[in-house]
C-alpha cells in the first residue's frame, strides 16, 4: 500500500465521513473524485464505484435488462463470481469452450449464441487473457449480443491499442486484494450508455442523491427511471476510494513492473519440453499479475505430486484440474447451480493448467529463482 494511500485513509478516518453521500458543504468526496478519475483512465463517459467487481457484474446485467430465466453466455474458464452474478439474477449461465490460449473458443461461441438465443455475452478476460476482440465484436453484431466485459484481471491492459473494457457496452473491474489496485473489496462499472449508467447508479443505492456522483449522466436521464428501479445497495465508501486513488495514478508504472516479472518467468521456463507456456497475441498488452502454464502430458497424480513438491520449496501453485475446488480455484464443473454441460475441450485444457500470482513484492530475481524451482520439479 503506497504511503499516499495510507495518508489519504487517515484523513478520511479523521473527519469520519465514510458514507459516499455524507459530505461537508462544498465537498466533492473521495468516491466521486475516484469515479471521475476512473472514467478518465478508461476513456468511458460514465463510471460507478461499487462494493465489488461481482456486484458490478450483477448490476450491469440488471441495467441491461436481464430477466430471470434468460440465457447469458460466458466463458467456461473464469472465476466463480462471474456465473455467480448471472445466477444471482435468476438467469442461466451458458458456458463457452476454452482454447489453449485460455480464451473463449469463437467457433463454440457462435454455436452457443445460435442454440441458446442469448442476448448477453458476459466476456471474462480471465487471468488477463483476451481473445481477438475484433472477432468477438463481429460475432456479437451478427448474433445481436450485448457484450459486458469482466475486466477484473485486465485493468490497465489493452487490445490493439483499445483500453480493456472499451469494446463492450459495459465493463466491470475489481479492486479486491488480489487485483491491480487494492481496497480489500471494491469495484467499478463503466459504460457510454446514459440510461445504463443511470440505472446502475440507482441500483447501487443512490436514493435521490445521484447528482453527487463524479461521472454520472445528467439529472434528466434519471427522472423516468428513479421510481421504477430498485435499490440493491452496493455503494463504495470514501475510505476505500481514498485508498484507491493514489494506486490508480500509479497503475501504468505497476503494469510495466508486472510485465517484467512475467517476462522473467517466461524466460526461465520457455525451453522445457513438457511444460507449455500460454501463447499471447502481440496485440495484447497484458497485466502480468499472475502466471499460467500447462503440463498437458502429465497424469493427475503426477501433477498433484508436482504441486506438493513445489509447495515444499516455497512455490505455491494453484491447479485448475483438481477434482475438488480449493480456495479461490474452482472450475465450471464445480458450479452445480449452473447445471454445467460437459465441455471436453475445456476439460482437456484445464486438466494440466497451473497458476500462480506474481505480487509486486517479488523482484525479477525472485521470479528467475521460482522458475528454476518449477523447472527442476518438472
Amino acid at each position: 500500500m503506497p504511503e499516499a494511500a495510507v495518508e489519504a485513509a487517515l484523513q478520511v478516518l479523521r473527519h469520519g465521513r465514510l458514507h459516499r453521500y455524507n459530505l461537508a458543504e462544498g465537498e466533492t468526496g473521495e468516491v466521486a473524485l475516484l469515479e471521475r478519475e476512473f472514467a478518465d483512465f478508461t476513456g468511458a463517459r460514465f463510471a460507478l464505484a461499487v462494493t465489488s467487481g461481482g456486484y458490478g457484474l450483477a448490476t450491469a446485467l440488471r441495467a441491461h435488462g436481464t430477466q430471470p430465466g434468460d440465457p447469458v453466455l460466458t466463458n467456461a474458464f473464469t472465476l466463480a463470481p462471474v456465473p455467480g452474478a448471472i445466477a444471482s439474477m435468476g438467469a442461466k449461465p451458458v458456458f463457452v469452450e476454452t482454447t489453449e490460449t485460455l480464451t473463449l473458443d469463437l467457433d463454440h461461441l457462435a454455436e452457443q449464441a445460435e442454440a441458446s438465443g442469448a442476448s448477453i455475452l458476459m466476456l471474462s478476460h480471465m487471468r488477463g487473457h483476451q481473445p481477438d476482440m475484433e472477432a468477438v465484436m463481429a460475432l456479437a453484431e451478427k448474433y445481436g449480443l450485448t457484450v459486458i466485459e469482466d475486466c477484473a484481471h485486465t485493468m490497465g491492459g489493452s487490445w490493439d491499442g483499445v483500453t480493456s473494457g472499451r469494446h463492450g457496452a459495459s465493463a466491470c473491474f475489481s479492486a479486491q486484494t488480489y487485483k491491480h489496485i487494492n481496497s480489500g473489496e471494491g469495484g467499478f462499472l463503466i459504460t457510454d450508455d446514459p440510461e445504463v449508467a443511470a440505472r446502475a447508479v440507482l441500483l447501487s443505492g443512490s436514493y435521490m442523491l445521484y447528482d453527487r456522483h463524479g461521472a454520472a449522466p445528467d439529472r434528466e436521464v434519471f427522472e423516468p427511471l428513479r421510481d421504477v428501479t430498485p435499490n440493491v445497495s452496493g455503494r463504495m465508501d470514501h475510505l476505500r476510494a481514498a485508498i484507491l486513488r493514489p494506486q490508480l495514478a500509479d497503475l501504468p508504472a505497476q503494469v510495466a513492473r508486472w510485465d517484467a516479472l512475467h517476462a522473467a518467468m517466461e524466460e526461465g521456463l520457455g525451453n522445457l519440453g513438457r511444460l507449455k507456456l500460454i501463447a499471447r497475441d502481440p496485440k495484447l498488452v497484458r497485466v502480468g499479475s499472475s502466471f499460467q502454464f500447462r503440463l498437458p502430458e502429465h497424469a493427475p497424480g503426477e501433477i498433484a505430486e508436482f504441486v506438493a513438491r513445489c509447495a515444499a520449496r516455497g512455490v505455491e501453485l494453484k491447479w485448475f484440474g483438481a477434482d475438488r475446488a480449493a480456495g479461490f480455484t474452482s472450475t465450471y464443473r464445480n458450479w452445480a447451480y449452473a447445471e454445467p454441460p460437459v465441455l471436453p475441450q475445456t476439460d482437456r485444457v484445464m486438466a494440466g493448467l497451473l497458476d500462480m500470482r506474481l505480487p509486486l513484492t517479488f523482484s525479477t530475481a525472485d521470479c528467475a529463482l521460482i522458475a528454476r524451482i518449477i523447472a527442476s520439479e518438472v
